[in-house]
């Protein structure tokens, strides 16, 4: 039931409706949960949204399941057939489980305020908060306990900060924006000039710039520009504990997974898909519609629309070869050293002759 009190439930027929789907099944019978295909109970609703757990079908307990059109055959209990499995299981969650309220609109007795903060309409601002001077946070978003915001920064509308988020001096953050607990946001970048054998800190002095519908992991760091602008476009997601350092650029609708870290003046196009724990070197371009592999390592340009994977990083295809290649060493080892042990009985037989 997750963080609501009252327990869920729609009449079948009703969540078809809402779904715009096909059902098959009664539409008088209740649902009162969503749960996972292979551990749903009577009265929940479950979906398939990949078909390796097709044959879950014939087991679940679920009164009824979400299917789309990739599912072959007609499942053996109620089914509502929609365009997209998972996107409906989003939906049906979303109408059934409502994002608790968290914090109430107003400001904790307890937070601080800055000289020149500005708070929109509904700002709920938690406990221990710091507002910066001259932060502005725009109308109904919400900050969590223990949130900083330096001097500067702004928020925008319908942005939600959990817990112990810290947004640095200068930064700009878009509307309807989420950021989990721990992420920093406009930490130094990593910039130092060598000099006699010592580093010297170059001071970090650009921004960071995170357009609307923007989703920061928890413990993510985004660090500022050495100069201009470190850039997040509309509607990248970014899983936890990403790093993307000083003046990376990420196209809108970017998705990356956890503990990638992108290097310096990287430049990510749009739609573009990393996997976990990809790494990036410097000043290089990964241009629109990219795929990554988890565990890449990209050293160069990669060109519109490739799929690419290992260490480094290459088109899909010759890396699977390589993979293949490497595989059959063992035995192309132990082939070679008996043919090397026949020839050199050949040989000790020729001279023998």
């Amino acid at each position: 039931m997750g963080c609501n009190e009252k327990q869920p439930s729609i009449r079948l027929g009703e969540l078809a409706e809402y779904l715009k789907g096909q059902l098959c099944g009664d539409p008088e019978a209740w649902i009162t949960g969503v749960a996972e295909i292979y551990c749903a109970r009577p009265g929940q609703i479950t979906f398939l949204a990949n078909p390796r757990y097709a044959a879950y079908l014939r087991t679940t307990r679920a009164s009824a399941v979400i299917i789309d059109s990739r599912t072959e055959g007609e499942p053996p209990l109620p089914y509502i057939r929609v365009d997209d499995a998972y996107f409906a299981y989003r939906q049906t969650v979303c109408l059934l489980y409502p994002e608790p309220r968290r914090i109430d609109p107003g400001v904790h007795p307890s937070a601080v305020l800055a000289e020149g903060v500005h708070l929109g309409e509904g700002v709920a601002v938690g406990a221990h908060v710091y507002l910066g001077r001259n932060v502005a946070v725009g109308k109904n978003t919400r900050i969590l306990p223990g949130c900083v915001v330096m001097d500067g920064s702004s928020i925008g509308e319908d942005c939600l900060l959990h817990p112990l988020v810290v947004v640095r001096e200068g930064c700009t953050i878009g509307n309807r924006v989420i950021i989990h607990s721990g992420a920093v946001i406009g930490s130094d970048g990593f910039g130092y000039a060598r000099y006699h054998g010592a580093y010297h800190k170059i001071p970090q002095i650009g921004t960071v710039v995170i357009e609307d519908d923007v989703e920061i992991g928890a413990n993510a760091t985004i660090d500022r520009a050495a100069l201009g602008e470190t850039r997040i476009g509309r509607g990248v997601k970014l899983d936890n504990l990403v790093h993307l350092a000083h003046n990376v650029r990420v196209g809108a609708h970017t998705v990356m997974a956890a503990q990638t870290g992108i290097s310096g003046s990287v430049e990510i196009g749009r739609e573009v898909v990393l996997g976990g724990q990809v790494g990036a070197a410097g000043h290089i371009k990964i241009e629109d519609r990219v795929v990554v592999g988890a565990k890449s390592g990209i050293t160069k340009d990669v060109a519109e629309g490739q799929t690419v994977f290992g260490v480094p990083a290459r088109p899909i295809m010759q890396a699977k070869r390589m993979e293949a290649a490497l595989r059959s060493l063992p035995g192309l080892i132990k082939r070679i050293r008996q043919l090397e042990r026949e020839l050199a009985a050949l040989k000790a037989e020729e001279k023998r002759k």
